[in-house]
């Protein structure tokens, strides 16, 4: 394993047993030795699901399944392996997955779609699906209510750092949790990114309505991060919500009564994203990059990526050195409207620009100074409108390079 990220937190947070949410990890030697590769999560019957996956064309067999899966809105168990991504496997992928499902809604006594599988690792390899068939009936037997830790740590790959998160909501007066792992670390870029998450809760929520909350927080958190601007065949965010909890009866279209669980479910998501950036590939730098006076949201967003996307400004804050005219390139590639003349830029609470070019009397050292910290803040407005965004990325080392040149070796 990789050496612990400089930007990792200093532990594990504590995340409570969920009701309807039992789990376990195990060892099948997929790929990795001494280290656990499987995750098999058990959900109450009734579970509603909700998902968001990749958009890349060569979506993973398992990507392809959940997605069909999602239609019936309903989830007994998700399968987890690391080390084999199963994807651009042809027909033999497919059956892998098939076979995998069989096997677990054999155990459970459940439809077969309302198993979900996700595999994330190397591409084109055959999955060797009977090691995890083999192993399920004896994980199943010892599956636990606060196993998630282990949980996050056998989801990852070159991950450095297992990642969790958590908060507590109120629906109509009564506490409800969300608890979250992923895992995820280099191929990282939206839509979604490489990456697995698993968010869970106890609330009772519709599977339509769950599956809108799932697609907007996304959008907010995984789908506004980025390591490398490589996106991933097999990146997977499922959101179950076990319905153990006892609380107002939530309406079809949501209401006032879920205000405070759409906060923090958005908080959990955002937690787990940036922590996923945090690990990113040799990262020792984490990078949060707002653009306020686009068009609109989207060009924001889009302004905000090409800046966070772009290797000479990331390499510059690796090297701690305070290149603000390669933001200025970033803007000007990112193919949205911004004025020129307007463009204004700060790095750290520092105005560095304003009118369309460097302001006057500005000193360098403080901004210098910012650029050798851990986290890295830049604020851009490009003076065209008011759509806003931020987004969040890691700086790029010699050890991005170091990790993925001997990724297969």
């Amino acid at each position: 394993m990789n050496k612990v990220s400089p930007l990792a937190p200093a532990k594990f947070p504590r995340l409570a047993p969920l009701a309807g949410v039992t789990l376990g990890s195990a060892a099948c030697g997929l790929r990795y030795r001494g280290r656990t590769d499987l995750l098999f999560v058990e959900l109450a019957p009734g579970t509603t699901v909700a998902g968001t996956f990749t958009r890349s064309l060569t979506s993973s067999a398992p990507v392809d399944w959940c997605r069909a899966a999602l239609a019936k809105g309903r989830a007994r168990a998700i399968v987890v392996n690391s080390g084999n991504a199963n994807a651009f496997t042809g027909r033999a992928g497919d059956a892998t997955v098939a076979r995998t499902v069989a096997a677990v809604a054999g155990l459970l006594g459940c439809a077969r779609e309302e198993v979900f599988v996700a595999s994330t690792g190397v591409i084109g390899e055959p999955l060797p699906d009977d090691k995890i068939t083999a192993a399920l009936p004896a994980l199943r037997a010892r599956l636990v209510a606060d196993g998630w830790e282990a949980a996050a740590a056998a989801i990852m790959t070159t991950d450095t750092f297992a990642k969790g998160a958590t908060r507590t909501a109120s629906i109509g007066g009564t506490k409800v949790t969300i608890n979250g792992i992923a895992k995820g670390s280099g191929m990282i870029a939206p839509d979604l990114a490489t990456m697995l998450a698993f968010v869970f809760t106890d609330a009772a929520i519709p599977a339509a309505l769950l599956q809108k909350l799932c697609a907007q927080a996304s959008q907010r958190s995984f789908n506004a991060i980025t390591v490398d601007g490589d996106t991933s065949t097999s990146d997977t965010v499922i959101l179950a919500a076990t319905g153990q909890a006892r609380h107002a009866p939530v309406p079809a279209d949501g209401g006032g009564i879920l205000g405070d669980f759409k906060r923090k479910l958005n908080q959990v998501m955002i937690d787990l994203a940036q922590q996923v950036v945090k690990d990113g590939e040799g990262a020792s730098k984490f990078i949060e990059i707002t653009v306020s006076g686009a068009a609109s949201q989207r060009a924001a967003r889009a302004i905000g990526l090409a800046i966070a996307n772009s290797p000479l400004v990331k390499t510059a804050i690796a090297g701690e050195d305070a290149n603000w005219g390669r933001i200025v390139m970033a803007v000007g590639k990112s193919g949205q409207k911004a004025d020129r003349d307007r463009l204004a830029i700060s790095i750290g609470g520092v105005q560095v620009t304003e009118n369309g070019m460097v302001r006057p009397g500005y000193d360098e050292a403080p901004v210098v100074a910012h650029v050798k910290g851990r986290t890295v803040v830049i604020a851009v407005d490009v003076g065209v409108g008011r759509g806003k965004a931020t987004v969040w990325t890691c700086d790029l080392t010699h050890g991005y390079i170091d990790i993925n040149g001997s990724y297969r070796s």
